[in-house]
C-alpha cells in the first residue's frame, strides 16, 4: 500500500469516527435533557426568577 493511499483511509476513518463520536455526544445529551425534564429539575429564566421546568 503506497504513502498516498494509506494517507487518504486514515483521514477517512478519522473522519468517520469523528461523526460517529459526534451522534453518541447528541444521543447522550438528548437523554440527559429528557431525563432532567421527566425529574422536574427547576431553571432559572431569563430574568432569574425560578420556573418548573
Amino acid at each position: 500500500m503506497g504513502p498516498e493511499l494509506h494517507y487518504q483511509m486514515i483521514i477517512n476513518r478519522t473522519a468517520e469516527l469523528r461523526e460517529e463520536a459526534a451522534n453518541h455526544r447528541r444521543a447522550r445529551q438528548l437523554l440527559s435533557a429528557k431525563k432532567s425534564r421527566s425529574e422536574g429539575e427547576r431553571r432559572r429564566s431569563l430574568f432569574s426568577k425560578t420556573s418548573a421546568a
